[in-house]
């Protein structure tokens, strides 16, 4: 560690810092993982993010499982069979889980695939295991929206940021349009609002993404929101 202005003993300057780490709420959001199919180096680049803006609150903004399997779109036929996709998916998962052992997860539409499946075969929800349960991530909240210091987290699928936070006049951060990583703020005379799209972190070049081929490549990011919810920062990864 570099030294300090203000010639603070180490154990001095952790204190501060530790301080601040449990007063200032910095929450690092990570974008769409679509795992089994998330993109090598992504981990370790969310991970970087976390400790250098001095995170302590992680936040995934859906659809952390792809679920191409059982897509109600056309899925490839030379794909894998459910259990493999989805054991392989728990596996790739599990690293997330021990980067990350405690975190805020919205449930995207690709997380609630199956729970849609089982609908459509009028199957009730109380057969149905809990998405900690099935994934293996005992510690992870999975919700449908996620409010913190003035900030809605929601995974994005009514929408834009852009529009979704002038609608709700209220901060918004979300994920599921792959292609777009922006803040914008929009002032009012009364009001100022910002919208954040968070990116992604999906492998383009796996079979499951076929569909986006000629498409725009995925903008591969991830967002940290400092500062108790007033300073949101789009971070892309080099690639």
């Amino acid at each position: 560690m570099a030294s300090n202005r203000y010639r603070l003993k180490p154990e001095e300057e952790a204190l501060i810092l530790n301080y601040r780490k449990h007063t200032t709420s910095n929450i690092l959001v990570i974008g769409d993982l679509h795992e089994p199919f998330c993109l090598d180096g992504y981990l370790e680049f969310c991970q970087e993010q976390y400790y250098k803006h001095n995170c302590n609150e992680v936040v995934f903004i859906g659809d952390i499982i792809d679920n191409h399997y059982s897509s109600y779109h056309e899925t490839s036929a030379d794909g894998m069979g459910g259990l493999d996709e989805l054991e392989l998916a728990i596996s790739k998962i599990a690293k997330w889980r021990d980067a990350f052992p405690e975190a805020t997860v919205l449930i995207g539409n690709h997380d609630r695939i199956i729970m849609r499946k089982a609908q459509t075969s009028a199957i009730p929800s109380k057969w149905i295991k809990s998405y900690k349960d099935v994934l293996e991530v005992p510690k992870w909240n999975f919700v449908e929206r996620y409010v913190k210091d003035g900030v809605q987290y929601i995974h994005g699928e009514a929408g834009t940021a852009r529009t979704k936070c002038r609608a709700d006049m209220m901060n918004t951060v979300q994920g599921h349009l792959h292609t777009q990583a922006y803040t914008e703020h929009y002032v009012g005379q009364r009001y100022r609002v910002f919208g954040t799209q968070v990116g992604c972190g999906i492998d383009q070049k796996s079979y499951a993404m076929a569909y986006a081929k000629a498409g725009k490549k995925p903008a591969i990011g991830c967002v940290v929101v400092k500062d108790n919810g007033t300073l949101p920062i789009n971070i892309l990864m080099e690639l």
